[in-house]
């Protein structure tokens, strides 16, 4: 079996909880693997985030450097390129970043390449067969990846539960010296966090989350009153935002607001990787959708086949009753 890599991404001294996702893929791929994870940055919020990982992975490689400060996918494919083996099997999240480094780097590295992987069905005839989806999520395809030269793939957020942590005191390996000069045509100019607004998603346990499927903005109320019932706070998909339903800060995704609730109601969201990289913390997920095949239903721990429109007022009509027998 070709050496397995994952990639982990880290904010402030903290990794991202795509770095336990990826590591259960690994598992996916082979149950007695010992991936390498790899790490990039600079300072003491590197080597935190590097010891921090220890626990899920045999070995990290720590990749230092003042010019890793800020994500550059341009620089840091440049230093995978230079340490990591021929034929290897390397994971990435699929969100902004991964979508930036991933295609490059199976390129330079002359692998495959597989984007936005949802399933990992194990390895036969010395390829590994993966599913992902295509046509907004209508259909599931079956990637054969021939690993003799190996593959490069990028994970779908939340796809993979990430699994309790076994103590594995991994091995520390610094590769800062193998990278050479690195040098971009790109530099960093600054970074925009999302306005939180009346309502901050961000601290709220449980959130009441709603897509297209509402439909239209005077259907909104039905998503609050459920809101309100619960104690939670309602957020959204981009479509919602785009069509001025609700506040930009109400929304959940890459271009919006990052949550990491106990509780996410997904209400009339289609899931794309783009949304789902905005849940963290791996909540418990429960989509609510008419169509039967929508991406949310890969990653949901509940799902609900079911109009939103006729569903959610029964909802919150069942939370009053269950609450108002608590009360008596």
């Amino acid at each position: 079996m070709a050496r397995i890599f994952a990639y982990v991404t880290h904010k402030n001294g903290v990794a991202d909880d795509s770095a336990l996702e990826l590591a259960a893929a690994v598992r996916k791929i082979d149950p007695a693997a010992a991936p390498t994870a790899i790490v990039t940055g600079c300072g003491i919020e590197l080597d935190t985030v590097c010891e921090a990982i220890r626990l899920s992975f045999a070995e990290v490689w720590k990749i230092a450097g003042d010019n890793l400060a800020y994500p550059n996918a341009e620089l840091v494919r440049k230093a995978l390129v230079q340490v990591l083996p021929i034929g290897s099997i390397v994971l990435l999240p699929h969100d902004h970043f991964g979508i930036d480094l991933g295609p490059g780097l199976s390129i330079k590295l002359n692998a495959a390449f597989a984007p936005d992987v949802l399933g990992i069905d194990g390895v036969e005839g010395g390829c590994l067969k993966v599913v992902r989806q295509e046509f907004g999520g209508q259909v599931s395809a079956h990637v054969r990846c021939d690993l003799s030269l190996g593959v490069v793939i990028s994970i779908r957020p939340g796809a993979f539960k990430a699994l309790e942590t076994v103590p594995a005191n991994g091995t520390m390996v610094n590769k800062s010296s193998g990278v050479g000069t690195l040098e971009s045509g790109r530099r960093y100019l600054e970074t925009i966090i999302a306005e939180s607004g009346d309502v901050d998603i961000t601290k709220h346990q449980v959130l009441v989350s709603i897509g297209r499927g509402i439909q239209d903005k005077d259907n909104v109320g039905i998503a609050e009153e459920l809101a309100e019932a619960l104690g939670a706070a309602v957020s959204c998909s981009r479509p919602v935002v785009d069509a001025k339903w609700l506040p930009k800060s109400r929304q959940v995704g890459s271009s919006g607001q990052t949550v990491k609730p106990k509780v996410y109601l997904a209400c009339g969201i289609s899931g794309s990787f783009q949304h789902l990289a905005g849940i963290k913390g791996s909540p418990l997920i429960v989509a609510i959708n008419k169509n039967p095949k929508a991406p949310i239903f890969q990653v949901a721990d509940v799902g609900i086949v079911d109009d939103i429109l006729e569903f959610i007022p029964e909802m919150t009509e069942k939370v009053l009753e269950a609450r108002g027998a608590k009360t008596r």
